[in-house]
């Protein structure tokens, strides 16, 4: 990439966009993505100095400083004790393909539901290491 970085394309198609030929003259094409992030939250067991805050159901939820915050964890851990395994099911039931948006550090947590993933067929995109 040279000093100038990489150009941008503001404009596109613009007034000619493609026009997809989908299998069997489908008008509409759908795509499935699970965002898979339970692990990767702010939590003081991994080192953080804080407890997640921002992303949750918690109204005016606040970081708990150098402390746990139980019922934030108990949130994110039911994403990945029992929703996952919920999706996965439906899923796999239906024969649907899926991309999976992963935290890595999320992935490292829960190798069961990694290695569910990649014998499943999805495809799995790189959400960042944490957030």
């Amino acid at each position: 990439v040279s000093q100038q970085g990489m150009p941008r394309d503001l404009v596109g198609y613009g007034a000619q966009p493609p026009h997809a030929q989908w299998p069997n003259g489908a008008r509409v094409a759908v795509q499935f993505v699970i965002n898979y992030e339970e692990g990767g939250e702010h939590c003081i067991l991994d080192g953080d100095d804080r407890s997640e805050w921002l992303l949750s159901d918690i109204i005016g939820a606040t970081p708990y400083e150098n402390a746990r915050h139980m019922n934030m964890e108990s949130l994110y851990e039911y994403g990945s004790r029992a929703g996952f395994w919920r999706l996965h099911r439906l899923f796999e039931k239906h024969q649907l393909p899926c991309t999976v948006f992963a935290v890595a550090q999320a992935l490292k947590k829960n190798p069961e539901a990694a290695k569910a993933m990649v014998d499943a067929g999805w495809e799995v995109a790189s959400h960042g290491l944490r957030w």
